[in-house]
């Protein structure tokens, strides 16, 4: 065994997590983005090999495998060459396969807040004294500022805890013994037809929870609702807002006292309760890992405090219903504080297919700016029909601006920065509007 893997893209905050399994398997990982990052520079500092843009001459019949990000073309020079000499090609969700489907895995696999019950039911197993491994798609303090955690031999590991994506599928290369679902919403229109289509993806993925295990499922929203039933042979736990129900049992949740006063947070920390709870976890560890809780990467994220002490805060939500429900959670909690939103809606395709879910999914900010639409996988058809200005004018907001590109971006948040105080300034992003947050002084 050569123990030599080349990951194409790690920049993409899941497949750093594998690039960081197999660095602890004692494999020698060469990797290659489009660009630079923090993220980037923190992973070189575990390692030192590494290409900006791409690199094919290093290639070599040495490596076991590659592995790459479903959205690299295949014509892309690295994935050609490692065709050429026959070598091993695995998507990331096919890599996580052949990592995870011999352990007891848990997938966290619904349309929103993923991430989050991710993080808190990893928190959780990380609290007791279960051997276990997790991948997540943000950082975590807990896991030394990382995305991957592992306690003792990777291969002895009892669990693993996934956060598992719909896109073109991919879920469906796992073999899970706990499934959670608790929501199912239209996404991802570059590759699903419609409602039906997404939701068949989910029916499909039912089929793959390994027999006598469980599936978690939110007995109150009415897509989760079509997937009741399906087996016979596992267990489903029904989730309600205040208790949770199986094999005729009903179980209150308890109180649990968060840091983060949201109920969309509240709601993601009683399914990962429902997770300690089934797997022999005791109550205080469970709750002490839920209420210990604060913030993680990209997710309502407190960044720091400006030079004119406005908050500034980043958020990866791109989802009108995501938006909606963050706004009205942190206007809530902030009531006698100025909003400003800075937007960067993901892809030209989502855009136009969810435009009447975003038109109110806005009214919780005081100010709005649209820098640009982000640009991934859409297609010269997808361009044409959906524009910034498009978007911006179905808004339904007084204060929306259409402001082109990152440089003039930042010029309105450092006005409103100097005009304003005890504000709060959010980017909601899927890409690279984040990075404004190295331009924006703090005191």
């Amino acid at each position: 065994m050569k123990n030599k893997v080349y990951i194409i893209w790690i920049w993409w905050i899941w497949i750093s997590a594998i690039a960081r399994y197999y660095l602890a398997q004692s494999y020698t990982v060469y990797w290659s983005d489009m660009t630079s990052s923090e993220l980037i520079e923190n992973l070189e500092n575990e390692w030192a090999y590494i290409t900006i843009w791409e690199n094919p001459d290093i290639i070599s019949k040495d490596f076991d495998f590659v592995i790459y990000t479903e959205a690299v073309p295949q014509k892309q020079s690295e994935i050609k060459k490692a065709k050429d000499l026959w070598l091993k090609l695995l998507t990331y969700p096919e890599a996580i396969a052949e990592i995870t489907n011999n352990k007891k895995l848990i997938t966290i696999a619904w349309t929103h807040w993923k991430s989050t019950t991710t993080s808190l039911t990893s928190l959780v197993l990380k609290n007791s004294e279960i051997d276990f491994t997790s991948i997540v798609w943000t950082i975590l303090k807990e896991f030394d500022n990382k995305n991957f955690f592992h306690r003792k031999d990777l291969n002895e590991d009892e669990y693993f805890v996934l956060e598992a994506c719909e896109y073109k599928r991919s879920f469906l290369n796992y073999k899970p013994t706990v499934w959670v679902i608790i929501n199912i919403e239209l996404d991802h229109l570059d590759y699903y037809k419609d409602i039906d289509d997404y939701i068949s993806a989910y029916k499909e993925y039912i089929d793959n929870i390994k027999p006598n295990w469980f599936a978690i499922l939110n007995w109150e929203d009415k897509n989760c609702k079509t997937l009741i039933w399906i087996r016979k042979d596992i267990t489903y736990i029904e989730v309600y807002n205040r208790h949770f129900s199986y094999n005729g049992q009903q179980i209150n949740f308890p109180i649990i006292d968060m840091k983060i006063p949201w109920n969309h947070i509240l709601y993601d920390a009683k399914i990962a309760y429902i997770i300690g709870h089934m797997i022999w976890i005791n109550d205080k560890q469970i709750l002490e890992a839920l209420e210990w809780y604060s913030w993680v990467w990209r997710r309502m994220e407190l960044i720091w405090n400006t030079v004119h002490n406005n908050v500034l805060m980043s958020d990866y939500w791109h989802h009108p219903t995501e938006i909606s429900l963050t706004l009205k959670a942190l206007k809530d909690n902030n009531i006698d504080k100025k909003i400003l939103t800075v937007f960067q809606p993901h892809q030209y395709s989502r855009t136009y297919e969810l435009l009447n879910d975003f038109k109110d999914c806005f009214k919780n900010t005081d100010e709005l700016i649209i820098p640009n639409i982000y640009e991934s996988r859409d297609s010269e058809e997808d361009k044409k029909r959906m524009s910034t200005e498009k978007f911006i004018n179905e808004i339904n907001h007084n204060k929306k601006i259409n402001w082109n590109w990152l440089e003039n971006t930042l010029k309105l948040i450092e006005k409103f920065d100097k005009e304003n105080s005890n504000s709060i300034i959010i980017l909601m992003w899927a890409w690279n509007i984040d990075n404004l947050r190295y331009k924006i002084k703090t005191v």
